[in-house]
């Protein structure tokens, strides 16, 4: 490492190391003397281990499977803390005073106005792309994020200190109280119990989410906008509309009953208003304060005469506000009771307006009497939260499995005698649901009695039709195919007595139906009906997880992105606007990865200023986590987007879209004849990873798999990355992918391969995310799963396995003509070489406990919990793991 580099992380490894000091202080207090020193020792091992001394590893190891079942909790716990901490320093580190210029890098949105507004794009149509932009963040609770939310919270007080702690006017006995509270803060986090005794429900789930707004997007939504307004009024001389709101966010928590059958009616009506119980609470908080500020007297004629020539006129506009949000507050109480209370609502905020309107009217009143200034404080920042927010906080996405929607339909036509509708074929069944959807008369009988799976479906619909229009966002079909995946949706919400036109969304995540899509979204687009019923707008889901899991990243990859292509064209023939939604995770596997680069890579008019995007997860936390992260994320969304409208990337070559074509079907071959072929696969895969252990771990709400009773290709996306990340050997992040690479260059395609990494954005982004896996993956540690826990008769998979790993390896680095991998991402690899010798020892003790567990027949509750620990500390040293 060059004395450069060294000091440009100087500040990280201070924090680093500072925080480890006094987890170890407060270890060495509740547990001697020698249990750190045991620890401190192992953690040096770990280190020399990790430089290659093989007397060092077989120490550890030692010392490790030597452990007495009483240390085993402690000793995993404070790796796993360690590692937490070390994350947080790494948050810090980027929003930090210290920060290094090639870490943190300038503001983006003032970069790219700078670059936008320096070319021949005129100034009029850079404003309107920024006045149009619609970005939807959906939350969803895919959790590997195993962190309880008092944990969280203590976390982000960790970094409150770090910030106090920059500043160098901090007088000796201020630096003295900030170093206590630190010691304090890190003391609770390790006598608290960091995993879940039970597993979370859904509702717990939507908890969690709004605990990330209330603590951290509250503030930063007008923190962005006040400095993007800024931004653009130096650039260009004009100020952003007061209602701007480039970004917005959705749900699915709650809302996402695809193979979660917690997930009903009843949960998603407590989630609804829980939502909107949450954003009053935070309105009425603002409106005090601001109530406390408003004590002026001018007021125009307008105010004027509402408040009767009021001395405090202001105050007169926000006491009533103080008390419907009061009043709304209390409704809300009731109905989360289980009451139905009776109420006027002209006594609530029941409508976005009730809370608008008013609002409106005093920022108009403080700038038409001078006092623009004043209006431009607390009072814009709470119109900025209600342009994002509204009075709901999140729009809840409804999202259910295809075939239960059919269910439905084939029930109901069986009870009538018209057949059964699932029997059908497709323009049957289309002939149908047109006739229906068309019918002034009603297809469901007052006294039909359906199966409890369908009711179910039909309290839902029910559920929606009763919903207030901004309440409630789309409704996701899952593994959708047919057009009339949709039509059956709104047929069912057309029956509930549906007035909101609901946008219907198919989601198309298996290769088959992502090379199938344009094909079905051309059909339905050429029903007159339908395309009525979109009013001018198609929103369609890509699946990222699933396609993954089904082809391997690389072959998933270039099927989205042609899906993408086909999808624009078809929508553009039919003269509607498409949003696409991408449905990716928190890791590489399920389409994860620096989401500014992913929306850069995307194909050419696929973005047009509108995109829909589901942060997952953890990555919740890392992203919108503190206010200062969350600025940084919303500005990089923001220019992403911005770039891709209005300075879209090149339209592929023919001959890198044929080369890639080629990669995609190899890589396929490659990644199926081992998921799908290897008849030892699904053994060795559920030996060499915890697969089975972290179903007992309570992640998230959703059973790991949709059938009980299936194999690989009923396992979720999640545990199917998780499991493998676990291991460390990051297969489904890879398989297949650098093996095609290498058969391309073994065509003689090398020197095409690297003009199409350094001129397509989508290539160079696949190749980037290919390096981080390959710096995340650790084959010797996967080895040592395996000599401990599989049975020797299957090793010859995983050396098959680890030599595609290599295989991959070389074919990016001669393709980079890099020395090492992410050679050009220094920040990047120093933070995977930051946690590597606090992960491995964690690795080592998994084995030992997986290997345990699996001989006794009745673990201890020692070792139980030490192993969800160490899965807890492996999954937070990782990072994007799920």
């Amino acid at each position: 490492m060059t004395e450069q580099t060294a000091d440009m992380y100087a500040s990280l490894r201070s924090n680093v190391g500072h925080l480890g000091q006094i987890l170890g202080e407060t270890m060495q207090t509740h547990l001697g003397d020698a249990f750190l020193e045991k620890v401190e020792q192992i953690r040096i091992l770990a280190k020399k281990s990790r430089q290659g001394d093989e007397a060092s590893r077989e120490q550890m190891l030692a010392l490790l499977t030597a452990l007495p079942d009483e240390e085993l909790v402690p000793f995993a716990k404070a790796f796993n803390q360690f590692l937490n901490l070390a994350n947080i320093a790494e948050q810090f580190h980027t929003i930090s005073r210290n920060c290094d210029e090639l870490v943190c890098v300038p503001d983006p949105v003032e970069q790219l106005l700078g670059r936008m507004l320096d070319t021949d794009l005129d100034k009029k149509d850079v404003i309107k792309c920024l006045k149009n932009l619609d970005i939807d963040l959906v939350l969803t609770a895919h959790p590997t994020e195993i962190s309880r939310r008092t944990l969280i919270q203590k976390y982000a007080a960790v970094v409150d200190c770090l910030t106090e702690q920059e500043n160098s006017q901090l007088t000796d006995r201020e630096r003295e109280q900030s170093t206590l509270r630190l010691r304090q803060l890190i003391a609770q986090i390790w006598h608290t119990n960091e995993i879940r005794s039970e597993r979370p429900t859904p509702v717990d789930e939507a908890r969690w989410g709004l605990s990330t707004i209330e603590t951290s997007l509250w503030q930063a939504i007008p923190d962005f906008l006040r400095q993007l307004n800024d931004q653009v009024e130096h650039k260009t001389g004009q100020q952003l509309p007061i209602d701007v709101s480039p970004v917005r966010f959705s749900s699915w928590m709650g809302g996402d009953r695809d193979g979660n059958p917690f997930v009903t009616s009843t949960v998603t009506q407590e989630v609804l208003d829980r939502n909107r119980h949450a954003a009053a609470r935070l309105y009425l908080k603002d409106i005090v304060t601001l109530l406390g500020e408003l004590s002026m007297e001018h007021a125009n004629a307008e105010l004027s005469a509402l408040t009767d020539n009021s001395k405090e006129p202001y105050r007169d506009v926000l006491r009533k506000l103080r008390c419907q949000l009061r009043n709304t507050i209390d409704y809300l109480n009731a109905r989360l009771e289980g009451k139905k209370p009776d109420v006027d609502t002209r006594e609530l905020i029941w409508h976005k307006t009730d809370l608008l309107e008013p609002l409106q009217l005093l920022y108009k009143s403080l700038t038409d009497c001078g006092m623009k200034l004043i209006a431009n404080g607390l009072l814009l920042d709470i119109l900025r939260r209600l342009a994002c927010f509204g009075i709901h906080m999140l729009r809840l996405d409804i999202r259910q499995d295809a075939s239960r929607h059919s269910d439905v339909i084939a029930e109901l036509t069986r009870y009538l005698g018209m057949g059964d509708y699932n029997h059908w074929d497709e323009n049957e069944k289309q002939a149908f649901l047109l006739r229906e959807l068309t019918s002034k008369r009603p297809l469901i009988p007052a006294n039909w009695q359906p199966s409890d799976d369908v009711a179910e479906v039909v309290r839902t619909c029910n559920l929606v039709a009763q919903q207030p229009v901004n309440a409630l966002g789309s409704y996701v079909i899952s593994m959708a195919s047919k057009p009339s995946d949709v039509l059956t949706v709104l047929l069912l919400l057309k029956e509930a007595g549906c007035t909101n036109p609901m946008r219907v969304v198919p989601l198309f995540e298996t290769l088959a139906d992502l090379e199938s899509a344009a094909d079905c979204m051309t059909a339905l687009l050429n029903i007159d009906w339908y395309r009525g019923y979109t009013k001018g707008m198609q929103e369609v889901m890509i699946g990222y997880s699933d396609s993954a899991k089904d082809a391997g990243v690389m072959a998933a990859a270039w099927a989205q992105y042609r899906a993408q292509e086909q999808l624009v064209a078809v929508c553009k023939k039919a003269d509607v606007k498409l949003m696409l939604f991408h449905g990716r995770g928190g890791s590489i596997g399920r389409g994860g990865g620096p989401a500014h680069k992913a929306i850069l890579s995307q194909p050419p008019g696929s973005v047009d200023g509108r995109i829909r995007v589901t942060e997952q997860g953890e990555m919740i936390r890392f992203k919108f986590g503190l206010p200062k992260l969350a600025v940084q994320s919303l500005a990089l969304y923001t220019s992403a987007v911005m770039e891709a409208t209005l300075l879209p990337p090149p339209e592929p070559k023919k001959a890198w879209r044929d080369c890639m074509q080629r990669i995609a079907a190899e890589s396929v071959a490659h990644y199926r004849g081992i998921v799908r072929e290897e008849p030892d696969f699904v053994a060795y895969f559920r030996s060499a990873t915890p697969e089975v252990e972290l179903g007992k771990l309570p992640l998230g709400s959703r059973p790991a798999k949709r059938k009980v009773d299936g194999g690989i290709e009923s396992l979720r996306a999640i545990p199917w990355i998780f499991a493998w990340s676990q291991n460390r050997l990051m297969l489904p992040a890879w398989l297949g992918a650098g093996e095609a690479l290498q058969d391309a260059a073994d065509r003689g395609e090398l020197e095409l391969l690297r003009e199409m990494e350094d001129q397509w954005p989508f290539f160079e982004t696949r190749i980037s995310m290919l390096e981080m896996v390959y710096t995340k993956a650790e084959p010797n540690l996967a080895k040592y799963y395996e000599l401990c826990l599989v049975k020797p008769e299957l090793h010859h998979l995983g050396e098959k396995l680890r030599q595609r790993l290599q295989l991959g390896i070389d074919a990016v680095l001669s393709l980079t003509q890099a020395t090492e991998l992410m050679a050009h991402t220094p920040w990047s690899r120093e933070s995977v070489k930051l946690r590597n010798p606090y992960i491995d020892p964690l690795n080592f003790l998994q084995t030992e406990l997986l290997a345990r567990t699996r001989r006794e027949v009745e673990p201890s509750a020692h070792v139980q919990l030490a192993l969800m620990l160490t899965i807890a500390g492996v999954a937070a040293g990782m990072r994007n793991t799920g």
